[in-house]
């Protein structure tokens, strides 16, 4: 989520994260201000996931360590 915000308010610091070519720079700062966005979303996106699948795993340890699924 942190890279998702610094993404967005278009860091310095992560320049070589942008997935950026020579054309892009002679329109002004408007389409590098696009491209920082877009990786930016994609970012908050894989929070998302991140986040979806971290409670998809602990709903099922916390469903494998109940008693009547223990194996004796």
């Amino acid at each position: 989520v942190l890279l998702g915000i610094f993404f967005n308010v278009h860091s310095a610091v992560l320049i070589e994260d942008v997935p950026f070519t020579e054309e892009d720079f002679k329109d002004g700062p408007e389409r590098i201000y696009s491209l920082y966005e877009q990786v930016s979303y994609n970012c908050f996106i894989a929070a998302g996931l991140y986040a979806l699948l971290g409670g998809f795993s602990l709903c099922q340890s916390r469903l494998n360590k109940r008693k009547e699924y223990m194996v004796r």
